[in-house]
């Protein structure tokens, strides 16, 4: 049996951050900022002027606010440790637990909301629809600019099987827009629920669109969470798997016995090959013909004689 671990190679290292990684951690920053700020006037205004919509997206950014900070947080620890040794396939993997991190928080964001909301619908309270109003457009205008900021690192964020077969998907940057799109939604109904209780005396509607926008923010929350929960668990990639296969077996001289393919960061995958060939084969041949797959950054490959 010859087994050849990458780390015959000289130059094999374990750091595998996405490429845009200090980029994305300079965004996520300007991010919290900004939501801290809005936070800080839309819970104050929310409770002075009696509306739940607004209270409700106070709130609700105050959460996305140590949200954000655990994806900036990430960031900053996933860099700092990308070359300690105690991490055997070095910190790549730190976004997806904080973005799983963040998708709870998320979870519980909805929940409360939607509690609340509910208690409000059947206890309506009076609600100060101008001052109210404006709060909440200048909400959405700072939904829009991060949205803006972290937009360009999120690319192909919602296009589900792009994000599967993607060579350089970041779940803690997916992670910051999802809650600064949850946010955008909040203000865009809370603005809704306003106008049309102050011109059209629907004072329901305030307390029912926070149903509303839980319902919704429920959903991304468990998308988010299952998206990093298979990076977390090292759940195999199918897609690269079955093209490692088919450049091992297809030549007809080697097959693959057990195989392992995970995702250690944004833009890398490691794979165990192991392999029983003919007598013009080995490893090195395996290694070669696997050239190709490029989403591999970490290849170990286990090879015996038939």
């Amino acid at each position: 049996m010859t087994l050849m671990p990458p780390t015959q190679n000289p130059a094999h290292t374990h750091v595998f951050l996405g490429s845009a990684h200090e980029e994305n951690a300079k965004r996520t920053l300007w991010v919290v900022m900004l939501t801290v700020v809005m936070m800080v006037a839309e819970i104050a205004t929310g409770a002075l002027t009696g509306s739940m919509a607004l209270l409700a997206d106070g709130f609700h950014m105050a959460t996305h606010a140590a949200a954000l900070g655990i994806a900036a947080a990430a960031y900053a620890y996933a860099r700092r440790h990308a070359t300690n040794t105690r991490y055997s396939f070095g910190t790549g993997k730190v976004g997806d637990l904080g973005g799983f991190a963040s998708a709870l928080i998320l979870a519980l964001v909805s929940l409360g909301i939607g509690i609340e909301s509910a208690m409000r619908l059947l206890e309506p309270a009076p609600v100060q629809f101008g001052t109210a109003t404006l709060i909440a457009v200048v909400g959405l205008a700072v939904n829009i600019a991060s949205a803006l900021l972290l937009g360009h690192g999120h690319s192909h964020g919602h296009d589900h099987e792009h994000e599967h077969h993607a060579h350089g998907h970041d779940n803690n940057m997916r992670s910051a827009y999802v809650h600064v799109l949850a946010d955008a939604l909040t203000s865009v109904l809370a603005i809704g629920a306003l106008l049309a209780g102050r011109y059209l005396g629907w004072v329901w509607l305030d307390p029912a669109m926070g149903i509303v926008g839980a319902i919704v923010i429920a959903r991304w929350s468990w998308s988010l969470m299952g998206t990093t929960a298979a990076v977390l668990l090292d759940q195999t990639d199918e897609h690269v798997a079955a093209e490692i296969r088919e450049l091992v077996e297809q030549p007809g001289d080697a097959r693959i016995t057990d195989l392992h393919v995970w995702r250690v960061g944004p833009e890398a995958h490691a794979a165990i090959v192991s392999v029983i060939g003919g007598a013009t084969t080995d490893a090195d041949t395996i290694r070669e013909r696997l050239k190709p797959v490029h989403e591999v950054s970490h290849l170990t490959v286990e090879f015996r004689a038939a």
